[in-house]
C-alpha cells in the first residue's frame, strides 16, 4: 500500500526587531541554525529571507509537529540577534532593491542571466511534497491535480501588498514571479517520455542546467520520488500550513484511487485554469471561481464544498479531518491577505501589519 508521506517548506522573512523591515542579515540565524537543524534551515537569494524544511513526514500530525517545531527553532535564533521571523508573501513596505544578494555561484548565475527580474524577486512561498508511487503515476496525478491548483491557492493568499502600496490583489506574489520563466500552471503531458524529452531540449539548448529550474506551480520533482506543489503565499499560522498540506495530500491520494479503479477526472486546458488562477491572486477566498463542467461562475465557497466532497472517501484513511475542515475557519476569518488588510484599515500603518504578521507567524506554537 503506498503511504502519501509529505514534506513542507517555507521561506520566512527576517526582520529588525524595531522597524519591521526585512533586514539582510540571515546568516547570523543560518550560523547558529546549522548546528541544531543542519540540512532542515537553508539560506536563500536574498540575504533577507530563510527557508525551513521539514523531514519526511508520515502523516499531517507529524507535519504539525516539525512546523511547528522548526518555526520556534527559527524564531529562537532570530530573537537571539535581536531580529524577528515572518511569514507572509511579499513584506508590506520594504524595497527590493535595498535587500542584499547571497554570494553563491548558484545565485550569482541566476542574477548575471535574469538581472533585475531575480534580484526583484523578493516573494516568499510554500512548497509542499506529496510522496507518489512512481513517476508515471505521478504524471497522471499532476496533469489532473493542475484543475485544483486555484482553490489551493486562493487558501493560501497572503500578500496584497508591495513596496509600501496596496496592490489590490490578494496575492501579488504570483504578479512578482510570473516575470520568471518556466513558471504558472504547466501544460498538460501525455507520458513521462514525453516530459523528459521537453526538459532534455532545455538542457541541451542551455535554457537550464537541470529540471530544478522549472518553476511551474506545480511539478515532478527532479530529485525526489514526490509531486511538489509550489503555488502558494507561505501562510500565516501553522494551522494555515497543516490545512493545505492535508488538503493536497488528500487530492493527490483521491487522483490516484480513481487512477487505480481505471476512473479519471477532466483535463481542463491550462488556459482555462490561468482564468481561474488569475481570480484568486485578485480576490483570494472571495473570488468567483469558474466551474468548467457548468460552465459559470461559482462562489469560492461553494467550490471548496465541492472538492470536500470530491476527497471526503480517503480523507478518514489518512488521518486528516479536522486539518481539512480548519477550511471552514479560513473562510470565515479571511486568508492572510485579507487579516493583513483588515489591520491596514484599521490602523493606516504598514509597520503594524508587518508586527501583526510576526505574531501570527508565532500562533499557536
Amino acid at each position: 500500500m503506498h503511504t502519501f508521506t509529505l514534506g513542507v517548506e517555507e521561506e520566512f522573512q527576517v526582520l529588525d526587531s524595531d522597524t519591521f523591515k526585512l533586514r539582510s542579515q540571515m546568516s547570523k540565524i543560518i550560523d547558529g541554525g546549522k548546528v541544531l537543524l543542519q540540512e532542515r534551515i537553508k539560506e536563500e537569494m536574498h540575504q533577507s529571507m530563510i527557508e525551513m524544511g521539514t523531514n519526511v513526514c508520515e502523516n499531517i500530525h507529524q507535519v504539525r509537529d516539525e512546523v511547528s517545531y522548526l518555526r520556534q527553532q527559527i524564531i529562537k535564533l532570530a530573537d537571539d540577534e535581536g531580529l524577528k521571523v515572518a511569514a507572509s508573501g511579499t513584506h508590506p513596505s520594504s524595497f527590493w532593491h535595498e535587500q542584499l544578494i547571497t554570494s553563491k555561484p548558484r545565485y550569482d548565475e541566476i542574477v548575471e542571466e535574469m538581472k533585475d527580474v531575480a534580484r526583484g524577486n523578493l516573494i516568499f512561498g510554500m512548497h509542499v511534497h506529496v510522496a507518489i508511487p512512481s513517476r508515471d503515476e505521478g504524471l497522471e496525478i499532476m496533469n489532473v491535480a493542475r484543475y485544483f491548483l486555484p482553490h489551493l491557492y486562493a487558501l493560501s493568499t497572503n500578500s496584497p501588498f508591495w513596496e509600501g502600496r496596496e496592490t489590490g490583489f490578494k496575492s501579488f506574489r504570483s504578479k512578482v514571479f510570473d516575470k520568471f520563466p518556466r513558471t504558472g500552471i504547466p501544460p498538460f503531458f501525455s507520458s513521462v517520455a514525453e516530459y523528459d524529452k521537453f526538459v532534455e531540449i532545455l538542457v541541451r539548448t542551455k535554457c537550464l542546467d537541470n529540471a530544478k529550474k522549472i518553476w511551474w506551480d506545480i511539478r515532478l520533482h527532479p530529485f525526489y520520488p514526490t509531486i511538489e506543489f509550489r503555488i502558494c503565499d507561505v501562510v500565516m499560522t501553522v494551522d494555515e500550513v497543516t490545512c493545505i498540506a492535508a488538503l493536497m495530500q488528500c487530492i493527490v491520494a483521491k487522483l490516484y484511487k480513481l487512477h487505480k479503479k481505471n476512473q479519471t477526472f477532466k483535463n481542463y486546458r491550462r488556459l482555462l485554469l490561468n482564468e481561474n488562477k488569475w481570480r484568486a491572486a485578485r480576490w483570494g477566498v472571495e473570488a468567483k471561481l469558474i466551474d468548467f463542467g457548468k460552465e459559470e461562475e461559482v462562489p469560492f465557497a461553494q467550490l471548496m464544498n465541492e472538492l470536500l466532497e470530491f476527497i471526503d472517501d480517503v480523507v478518514d484513511d489518512l488521518g486528516c479531518r479536522s486539518e481539512v475542515n480548519y477550511v471552514y475557519q479560513i473562510l470565515e476569518q479571511g486568508s492572510g491577505a485579507d487579516r493583513q488588510l483588515k489591520v491596514f484599515e484599521e490602523t493606516g500603518d504598514l509597520c503594524e501589519v508587518a508586527k501583526y504578521v510576526v505574531q501570527q507567524t508565532r500562533k499557536g506554537l
